[in-house]
C-alpha cells in the first residue's frame, strides 16, 4: 500500500510513523501509538488507513469507537473489540457479560492467547470518552505488552491524552509515542489544492483558503472537492465560492457538534461565543446557567467536540470563527435574550464600555438608564477614532431604548449628524422625520432638525418637512421655522414654494434670527440695500457660541459679511462659529464653514490660509458626502485655489471632473461654471470661456441673484468679448456690472467692477484703473486690490510714467510680503520691478544688519513690522505663537532695536526691495 492513500497529502511524517508501526508488529514487536489533534485534522483517516495497511500485511484488526453516549456504560469499548474477536471460546450471546466483580478483565486473556497465533492491532476511536472500566481493561493490555505481538493505537480530538490508558510514557520496553496534529500550512495546503483541483492554485487563492479554513485539512479537503465538482478553477476571482463552501461546511460540523452535547455545554458553548473572552470563568458559568458549574465532565466534553477548549484563563472557543456559527444555531430571541444578560454581567464587572457596547448592540433594549450612557460614551470614542459607522451602530442601538420624547429627539439629532458621513440620504430622512413628528417631539427639536438637514443641502425633503409642521407651530418655533424656510428659497425658479401658500412672508425688519438671516439673504443676493443687509446678518448671530444658536442663519450671516466688504467680521464669526460645530460634531455644517472660510480667505489673498481650509472642508466631510446643492460650490473653490496656486493642470482635472447626480439643479453649479471658465480662459479657449460664465449669469438671474458681489462674471465675460474683439458687448457688460455694484454699494464690489471696465477700455485706461484702485484699497479685498495694482502699474509704465509706476509696485511687494500670492501675480511684480530697474521705491537702503537675520527672521520681523500681531503671524507661517515671540526677539537683538515701533519705521523705509515671505 501507497503512503499516499489518504484522501489528503499533508500527513505524510505519520504515514511513515505508523507504517513503522505495523512493520515492527508483523516482527512481534508491539507499541502504543496515540494519534491526537483537533477535530477534522485527519485522526480518523489516518487510524483507517493504518488499519487498512494492517489487515494487507496479514495482521489482525479490532476496532472500537468510544462515544458520549456509551462513556457511562462498563467496558462498553472492551465489549465493542471482543465481539469481532476470533478464538473465544463462547461467541454466543452474553458470553463476555461483564461479571459482578470488577477484579476481572473480561476477555483480556483470550486476546493475548489467540495474539501469540496471529499478531493484533487494537484501534480505538476517540478515547476521551472510554468509560473508567474500559479505561482500566486497557491499562492492564498496556502492561502485558512486553514481549506480546500486540500494538494499540487509538485518536483523540482533544488536546494531549496520555492518561487515557494508565498513564504515559510507559516504561520498559514497550515504544509510546503520540503524534500531535498541527493545522495544514500554507505549503500543504498549496499542495491539497494542486491534488485535488488537478492544476495549481494562485497563490492569492492558496494563501484565502489557508486562512479561511484555518488549516484545517478535512474542511478544506471537502470543501476543494465540491468547488471542482462546480468546475471553479482555484483562481483569485473564486475565493468568494470557496469562502462560502467552507463556511458551508464549518456550519454544518458545528450543528452536528451541538447536537451531541448536553443541554449544559449547549449553553457554556453560546456563552462563550458571545463574550467568552471578556468574562472570567465563574461569570461565564453564571450566564451559561446554574448547573454550568457542576456538571462533571463539562471541560472534557466541550473539548472532545472542537468547539471549546482550556486555556490558563478558563475556556475558549477552539476556532474563534465559530462563534457565527453557533449564534446561527439560536433563534433571535434567543441571541438578543444572551447578550442581554451578558451585557448586564459585563456592567457589574465594570468592563470598558466598548466591550460593553458590543454586547449591547445585539442585546434586546434593558431599559436601563446605563445603557444610554454606555452607548453615548462609546460613539463619542469611536468617532474620535474615525469608526463612524461604530458611532452610528450605538446611537441607533440607543434610540431602542424606551426614552422620553426629548430625549429621543435628542438622540435622533445627534445620529443625524454623524450619519452624514456614511449615510447622508438616511440623515435626512430622520431629520425629517423629527420635524413632522409634532408634539411628539419637543419644539426646539424640531427646529434643530430643520437647521441640521437644510444647512446640509436637504432642501426638497427638509422643505416639504417644514411646511407640514408649521401649521401646528407656534411662537418662537413657529417664527424660526419660517426663517428657515426662506433661507433656503432658490428664488423665482423654485416653482415647488407656489405649492405651499401656507408660509409666512418675511417682515421687512424681523427680529427673529433666522428670519433676520433670510431677510438679509434676500437683499445681498438682489443687490439692494447694503446697510439694512448688514445689520440684520449681524442679527442673525445672537446667541452664545456653544448654545443651541441655529447654524444656518450663521453660516448665511458669514457669507452676507462677506458681500458687505466686512471680512475681519466674517472672519471673527466664521471663526467662532466653526468651533462651536465642532463642538456639536455637525460635520456636515462644519465643513461647509471651512469652505465658507476658504472663500474669504481667497478673496483677502492669503493662498495659504485658503489652500488649508479647502482641503480641511473635504477632511471634515470627504467630498463624496456632499449634498450635491453644495458639492459644487466646493469644486469651485478647489478649481480656484488650484488655479491661483499655480497648478494649472490640477485646476483643469478638477474642472473636467464629473458632478454628481442633482449637482447641476443647484445654484451652486454657478460656482463651479465660474470656475471652468476661468481655466478655459487661462487656456486661452475663450469661445468656450465665454459661454461658460453667460451660462454662470443665466443660472445666477433665473434665480434672483443679481448682485455683483457674489460673483463677477460679468466684467470676466467684459474681458473675454474684448480678446474676441466683441468690444461693444463688453462695453455693456461691465456697464450694467458698475450699476449693479453701486446699487449694492461695497466698495470692493465697485471696486472690482471699475477694475473690470478698465481693462477692457479702449480710452482713458489708466483713469479707470486709477478708480478701481480707490475703490478698492480700503476695503478687505486684497487679492481684487493686487491685481488693480499691477494692471494700473503695467497701464502706467506702458505710457512710459515710471515715477507714478514705482509707489505702485512698491506697494505689491508690501502684498507679497504678507500674503503668499499667487505664481502667476507674484511673477508679473517681479517682471514690473525688472521693468522698472533695482530700486523698485524711493528710499534708503535696507537696514545693515538686515542680512544677518535668518529667512524665518526676516519673515516673522517684516509681517510684525507691517503692523500684524503675533497670533495672526503664526496662523499666517503655520508657527506656534512662542516661535514668533522667539524669532523676533533674535530679530530685535541682531537689529539692535527696542521693539516694534523701531521695527515698523525699519520695515517701512525697505518697503519696495521685495522681502518675500511667502
Amino acid at each position: 500500500m501507497q503512503l499516499n492513500g489518504l484522501p489528503f497529502p499533508g500527513r505524510e511524517r505519520e504515514q511513515a510513523v505508523l507504517a513503522s508501526v505495523v512493520t515492527d508488529l508483523a516482527a512481534g514487536r508491539p507499541a502504543v501509538v496515540t494519534v491526537s489533534g483537533r477535530p477534522g485534522f485527519g485522526q480518523g483517516p489516518l487510524l483507517r488507513w493504518t488499519a487498512e495497511l494492517a489487515e494487507e500485511r496479514g495482521l489482525r484488526v479490532l476496532r472500537a469507537q468510544a462515544t458520549l453516549g456509551e462513556s457511562r456504560l462498563r467496558y462498553g469499548v472492551v465489549e465493542q473489540l471482543l465481539t469481532t474477536m476470533d478464538g473465544l471460546t463462547d461467541s454466543s450471546p452474553g458470553a463476555l457479560a461483564v461479571p459482578e466483580r470488577d477484579d476481572r478483565l473480561p476477555g483480556l486473556a483470550e486476546l493475548l492467547r489467540s495474539a501469540r497465533d496471529r499478531p493484533t492491532l487494537v484501534v480505538v476511536d476517540e478515547v476521551e470518552w472510554l468509560d473508567p472500566d474500559s479505561r482500566r481493561w486497557f491499562g492492564a493490555l498496556v502492561r502485558r505488552l512486553p514481549g506480546m505481538p500486540v500494538s494499540l493505537l487509538a485518536s483523540s480530538s482533544g488536546v494531549s491524552h496520555w492518561g487515557w490508558c494508565g498513564g504515559f510514557p510507559f516504561p520498559g520496553p514497550v515504544p509510546s509515542r503520540q503524534l500531535a496534529l498541527s493545522a495544514f500550512t500554507l505549503r500543504d495546503v498549496a499542495t491539497l489544492v494542486t491534488t485535488v483541483c488537478g492544476t495549481p492554485g494562485q497563490e492569492p487563492f492558496n494563501t484565502a483558503a489557508c486562512e479561511i479554513s484555518a488549516g484545517n485539512p478535512m474542511v478544506l479537503h471537502e470543501a476543494l472537492r465540491q468547488f471542482t465538482a462546480r468546475g471553479y478553477p482555484p483562481v483569485a476571482e473564486r475565493v468568494p465560492e470557496l469562502r462560502a463552501l467552507i463556511e458551508a461546511i464549518c456550519g454544518e460540523y458545528v450543528a452536528r457538534a451541538l447536537s451531541g452535547l448536553s443541554d449544559t455545554a449547549v449553553a457554556v458553548v453560546r456563552a462563550l461565543a458571545v463574550c467568552g473572552e471578556l468574562l472570567d470563568l465563574p461569570q461565564l458559568y453564571a450566564l451559561a446557567g446554574p448547573r454550568a458549574a457542576s456538571e462533571p465532565g463539562l471541560g472534557a466534553a466541550l473539548e472532545a467536540s472542537g468547539l471549546a477548549t482550556a486555556s490558563d484563563t478558563g475556556l475558549r472557543l477552539c476556532c474563534p470563527e465559530a462563534r457565527k456559527w453557533i449564534l446561527e444555531e439560536m433563534t433571535a430571541a434567543e441571541r438578543a435574550e444572551l447578550h442581554a444578560r451578558a451585557a448586564e454581567l459585563a456592567h457589574r464587572a465594570a468592563l470598558p464600555d466598548e466591550d460593553i457596547a458590543r454586547l449591547l448592540l445585539d442585546a434586546r433594549p434593558l431599559g436601563e438608564p446605563w445603557v444610554i450612557h454606555v452607548l453615548r460614551r462609546t460613539c463619542a470614542a469611536t468617532l474620535r477614532a474615525g469608526r463612524p459607522d461604530r458611532a452610528i451602530a450605538c446611537l441607533s442601538r440607543a434610540l431602542e431604548e424606551p426614552l422620553d420624547p426629548a430625549e429621543r429627539a435628542q438622540l435622533g439629532l445627534e445620529l443625524a449628524a454623524i450619519e452624514v458621513l456614511t449615510a447622508p440620504e438616511a440623515s435626512d430622512r430622520r431629520l425629517a422625520e423629527i420635524v413632522r413628528s409634532g408634539g411628539d417631539a419637543p419644539a426646539r427639536a424640531r427646529v434643530r432638525a430643520a437647521d441640521l438637514g437644510l444647512t446640509r443641502g436637504g432642501v426638497e425633503s427638509l422643505r416639504s418637512a417644514v411646511a407640514h409642521a408649521l401649521p401646528t407651530a407656534q411662537g418662537a418655533e413657529r417664527e424660526a421655522l419660517a426663517g428657515l424656510f426662506r433661507l433656503t428659497e432658490r428664488g423665482s425658479a423654485d416653482d415647488a414654494d407656489l405649492l405651499l401658500p401656507e408660509i409666512p412672508p418675511l417682515p421687512a425688519r424681523p427680529t427673529d434670527p433666522a428670519q433676520a438671516a433670510a431677510r438679509a439673504r434676500q437683499l445681498a443676493l438682489h443687490g439692494e440695500d447694503l446697510p439694512t443687509a448688514r445689520a440684520l446678518a449681524r442679527l442673525a448671530f445672537t446667541g452664545e457660541p456653544g448654545s443651541d444658536v441655529l447654524i444656518l442663519p450663521r453660516i448665511t450671516a458669514g457669507r452676507i459679511l462677506l458681500l458687505t466688504d466686512d471680512l475681519d467680521e466674517a472672519e471673527a464669526r466664521l471663526d467662532a462659529l466653526h468651533v462651536d460645530l465642532r463642538r456639536r460634531k455637525a460635520r456636515a455644517a462644519a465643513a461647509l464653514v471651512l469652505a465658507v472660510r476658504g472663500e474669504l480667505n481667497l478673496r483677502q489673498g492669503r493662498l495659504d490660509a485658503a489652500e488649508r481650509d479647502v482641503a480641511a472642508a473635504g477632511r471634515a466631510l470627504p467630498h463624496a458626502h456632499w449634498h450635491p446643492y453644495h458639492v459644487s460650490y466646493l469644486a469651485g473653490l478647489r478649481i480656484t485655489v488650484a488655479l491661483d496656486g499655480g497648478r494649472i493642470d490640477e485646476a483643469r482635472e478638477l474642472a473636467d471632473a464629473p458632478v454628481p447626480a442633482g449637482a447641476q439643479d443647484s445654484v451652486s453649479f454657478g460656482h463651479l461654471l465660474f470656475a471652468r471658465a476661468l481655466v478655459a480662459s487661462r487656456d486661452g479657449r475663450l469661445p468656450e470661456a465665454l459661454e461658460l460664465f453667460r451660462a454662470c449669469g443665466r443660472r445666477l438671474l433665473r434665480h434672483d441673484r443679481a448682485n455683483p458681489a457674489l460673483m463677477p462674471w460679468r466684467s470676466m465675460a467684459a474681458e473675454v468679448c474684448h480678446a474676441l474683439g466683441d468690444h461693444e458687448e463688453a462695453q455693456r457688460l461691465c456697464r450694467e456690472e458698475i450699476a449693479l455694484a453701486r446699487r449694492w454699494g461695497a466698495a470692493g464690489t465697485l471696486g472690482v467692477a471699475l477694475l473690470g471696465a478698465g481693462r477692457v477700455a479702449r480710452e482713458a485706461r489708466a483713469h479707470r484703473l486709477r478708480e478701481a484702485v480707490h475703490s478698492l484699497r480700503p476695503t478687505a479685498a486684497r487679492l481684487a486690490y493686487a491685481g488693480a495694482l499691477i494692471d494700473l502699474a503695467t497701464a502706467e509704465l506702458d505710457a512710459g510714467d515710471r515715477q507714478a509706476a514705482a509707489p505702485l509696485v512698491a506697494e505689491l511687494f508690501t502684498f507679497t510680503t504678507t500674503h503668499r500670492p499667487s505664481s502667476r501675480l507674484a511673477g508679473r511684480v517681479r517682471t514690473l520691478a525688472e521693468r522698472l530697474g533695482q530700486s523698485a521705491a524711493p528710499g534708503p537702503g535696507p537696514h545693515p544688519a538686515w542680512a544677518t537675520l535668518t529667512e524665518p527672521e526676516r519673515r516673522t520681523a517684516t509681517l510684525a513690522g507691517l503692523g500684524h500681531g503675533n497670533r495672526e503671524i503664526a496662523e499666517m507661517l503655520s508657527v506656534t505663537r512662542r516661535t514668533v515671540e522667539l524669532r523676533l526677539s533674535g530679530a530685535y537683538r541682531k537689529l539692535r532695536i527696542g521693539g516694534r515701533a523701531e521695527l515698523h519705521a525699519l520695515v517701512r523705509a525697505t518697503e519696495g526691495y521685495g522681502t518675500d515671505v511667502a
